[in-house]
């Protein structure tokens, strides 16, 4: 690969709402950290190299929003540590619907889609975590597209495998279907198509 270049002159901004003193990073760990995540899978060395020398670092005391519901989303982030919870809100009901700890991600669909954030993510207790935007990920691109590919692909995998599980729960909370029989196009497709 070619066009790489350090990114020591180039210090990560800090995120809104996030402690202003950026974590001292700490490389090996937070490239092992990369290197075993499933969307960086098969992702080589110096283009995890470059995605980790300008990312943000971002310190998240307990108590505060790394993003809430509805928000723009940009970036995705990997906890080096700490825990978080993942708040939902429908009308005025609002859950926990999940717990994440190091070495998980969370709001990369941000990296896929134009939406708003579709759930908040708070900290349970102080966080560090490295923050991956899109803008990091469109330079990554114009040195090399190989890598810049093959994440877009693992990210899809991901999500994939998940909707695959939420189907699931969906399935398993709902019960088996009525008798009636959905509508059906003319192609002959259900109405009701399920995440394949």
């Amino acid at each position: 690969m070619t066009g790489y270049q350090c990114a020591n002159d180039a210090p990560p901004s800090a995120s809104p709402g996030c402690n202003p003193a950026q974590p001292v990073p700490n490389t090996a760990d937070e490239l092992t950290l990369l290197r075993d995540m499933p969307i960086f899978g098969a992702v080589p060395d110096q283009a995890l190299a470059f995605l980790n020398a300008r990312a943000e670092r971002v310190a998240m005391p307990a108590g505060h929003w790394f993003f809430h519901q509805g928000d723009r989303g940009e970036t995705m982030y990997v906890l080096r540590s700490g825990r978080v919870e993942i708040h939902r809100a429908l009308g005025e009901r609002a859950e926990v619907i999940g717990r994440l700890g190091p070495g998980d991600c969370f709001g990369e669909m941000a990296l896929i889609d134009l939406y708003p954030r579709s759930a908040g993510v708070r900290a349970a207790e102080d966080c560090l975590a490295l923050g991956l935007s899109n803008a990091l990920l469109y330079q990554l691109y114009a040195v090399d597209p190989e890598p810049f590919t093959l994440i877009m692909m693992n990210l899809a995998r991901e999500l994939s495998r998940r909707l695959r599980r939420t189907e699931a729960m969906l399935f398993k909370h709902r019960g088996p279907p009525s008798h009636s029989h959905p509508e059906r196009h003319p192609t002959g497709t259900s109405s009701e198509i399920p995440y394949v």
